[in-house]
């Protein structure tokens, strides 16, 4: 495991963005730079930014780094569920994929009952409602339940900056025309394929795959194509298995290594959608970049490589990147 030492080093040189005019095609994200190629490919730079209730709060040391690395091990590990749109890794901050129509809908595949944002099946359910997503829930449930089965609760996608998505039931997705009822049919089933199969190796290294996000676009002969990130602690939720039980008994949080951990710290001291959030303390932001680099290592069985000091990484995304400048 990385040392404090070198995460608390590394506060001062985060990745606060990546904007090269060497580029084309510019578009800044909540935490990716994106640059569109004229050949119909696109470079996916993940900085060093964390967002949380629909904005950009701090940077995390080495987070782009192990968003981009967590994602590539479970990208090569659903191949053979879904194709995605990734081309190759000319470093390890970034992703060079294919661009994509991208589907209006993001899919969200749950199986336990919690959350803190405003499209949380938990949030929903401690405010009265008992029909979630068109799924009925009986009454009597605490936070963090496990779900007698799983299930899918999509979301409109935000169309604005700081824009917010949307609770949204499969039959509205169909009679709204975002999707065909067969492309629908099409994404819920590779979705609850690929939540199965993260949620068997994630049990295997001793965590509970709790929820997670997919996005889906089409690519040029329209085959349905996952996109963006793909089972990371961005993304998804994971809790640690030992120790889940015990602590859900006695009504604590479980211990999770995932974005869940910031949303709650913030949650606790103020209401982040309309108080300003405070400042992120650096020990939070360390505990923080260490759950990341945990899950990385836990996931992944591999061990996390922190960037060679002597070199920025800007700088050495540039120099990875220079074959693309025009």
């Amino acid at each position: 495991m990385i040392s404090e030492d070198i995460l608390r080093a590394a506060i001062p040189a985060v990745l606060s963005e990546a904007h090269f005019p060497e580029l084309p095609n510019y578009y800044r994200g909540k935490v990716r730079e994106n640059y569109d190629l004229p050949d119909g490919r696109r470079i996916l730079i993940s900085t060093d930014r964390q967002s949380a209730f629909d904005q950009v709060l701090a940077a995390v040391p080495f987070k782009g780094q192990v968003l981009t690395q967590t994602a590539r091990y479970w990208f090569e590990n659903t191949a053979d569920i879904c194709p995605n749109h990734v081309l190759e890794y000319p470093d390890p901050n970034v992703v060079v994929g294919r661009r994509l129509d991208m589907l209006p809908v993001e899919v969200v595949v749950r199986d336990y009952l919690t959350g803190s944002t405003d499209t949380a099946i938990w949030t929903m359910y401690k405010s009265g409602a008992r029909t979630l997503y068109g799924i009925d829930f009986a009454d009597g449930m605490a936070k963090n339940d496990k779900l007698p089965r799983t299930i899918l609760t999509p979301t409109t996608k935000a169309t604005t900056a700081g824009g917010h998505d949307h609770p949204i039931t499969p039959a509205e997705i169909v009679a709204q025309g975002l999707l065909t009822q067969a492309q629908w049919d099409e994404v819920a089933d590779i979705a609850l394929r690929l939540f199965a199969r993260g949620r068997e190796i994630a049990a295997r290294n001793g965590l509970i795959l709790v929820d997670t996000k997919f996005e889906f676009g089409t690519d040029a002969e329209g085959r349905i194509t996952l996109a963006d990130e793909i089972l990371t602690p961005d993304s998804s939720r994971y809790w640690r298995a030992d120790s889940y039980a015990e602590r859900h008994a006695r009504g604590q949080e479980p211990d999770s290594l995932d974005k869940e951990f910031l949303r709650l710290w913030i949650a606790e001291r103020c209401d982040p959608y309309s108080d300003p959030v405070p400042e992120i303390p650096e020990d939070t932001l360390v505990d923080f970049s260490r759950r990341y680099i945990d899950l990385y290592e836990k996931v992944t069985g591999l061990a996390f490589s922190a960037p060679k000091p002597g070199e920025t990484v800007k700088e050495r995304i540039r120099r990875n990147l220079a074959p693309f400048f025009g």
